[in-house]
């Protein structure tokens, strides 16, 4: 199962962008297409497990995010 805060943009509201991205509406932000295999529940990753932000949403905290090089 995909993370449900997981959708892909092909453009950032200023920017087109020539392909989509992974977008995460938890943390409000674009993340890496190496987030995006937790996120997409890849290389068996698993999103609940794996995800501090998803997990941060569905507890209801405010999305921490993610330190430089983590996304």
């Amino acid at each position: 199962m995909t993370c449900p805060y997981l959708e892909y943009r092909d453009d950032d509201g200023e920017l087109e962008f020539d392909h989509e991205r992974p977008f995460c509406r938890a943390q409000e932000s674009f993340v890496s297409p190496m987030r995006a295999d937790i996120c997409n529940d890849r290389y068996d990753f698993d999103h609940r497990d794996h995800c501090e932000v998803f997990r941060n949403a569905e507890d209801g905290e405010a999305a921490t995010p993610l330190a430089e090089g983590q996304d």
